[in-house]
């Protein structure tokens, strides 16, 4: 490994910071697939009063916004890196929380899902995400923001598989319920994913904080 392909983290240990062009590419392509993705399923979500795929499709939304920002701080100090990854945990915590919020909201209000719909387009989106979690595997051990990227696109993967069973338990018991109860789930998935984020973000953020602390005053350009 070069220097370039990894940063310190704390304790010492090396951890890839995203200084790559190799993985910038890679961003900008898995940033694009996830808004055509958002655009495709919000659209079939609401043709087919799917609250799974409506928030499978913010789950895109937020991976747009999320890979980008880790794209724009690549590069920047670890401090601020772990700054981004905290607001991607947190954005994370809200998107979960809203979810949630919907998905009792609709169950007062129950509308049958198109099931077809439902099992064709989150079919579509396991193949975009599948593409994504490929593309990004062996940059899965990085540091807070680029492994915040990692779980993203994993969570997205599995949150597809469970859309398609919901479709299959929609279509078989003619009921809205397996479609509400995979969104509460999806939602559990974003909350324990925001955990993991915050947690690592967290003790990298302390770690380098305590890094700054410890340059003495007026020796911050490394000079004896």
């Amino acid at each position: 490994m070069t220097h370039s392909d990894h940063a310190c983290g704390c304790c010492g240990t090396p951890r890839f910071d995203g200084l790559n062009p190799r993985y910038k590419r890679i961003l900008w392509t898995v940033i694009a697939i996830n808004a055509a993705m958002f655009a495709v399923e919000i659209t079939a979500g609401a043709l087919a009063h799917s609250q799974a795929l409506q928030a499978d499709a913010l789950d895109f939304l937020a991976d747009t916004v999320t890979y980008g920002l880790s794209l724009a701080v690549i590069g920047a100090s670890l401090r601020t890196r772990a700054l981004a990854a905290l607001g991607k945990g947190t954005s994370l915590v809200v998107m979960s929380f809203w979810v949630l919020g919907a998905t009792l909201y609709r169950a007062f209000f129950l509308a049958l899902p198109r099931a077809e719909v439902m099992g064709g387009i989150a079919l579509l989106a396991l193949a975009a995400n599948a593409a994504s979690v490929l593309l990004l595997m062996r940059y899965r051990e990085g540091d807070a923001n680029i492994r915040s990227v990692w779980l993203c696109s994993r969570n997205d993967a599995i949150g597809n598989v469970i859309v398609m069973l919901a479709a299959l338990g929609v279509w078989d018991s003619h009921s809205a319920w397996p479609d509400l109860a995979v969104a509460a789930v999806m939602a559990g998935v974003f909350l324990t994913s925001s955990v993991q984020i915050l947690r690592q973000a967290w003790a990298e953020y302390q770690a380098a904080s305590a890094g700054e602390a410890s340059i003495p005053l007026g020796r911050a350009d490394g000079l004896p």
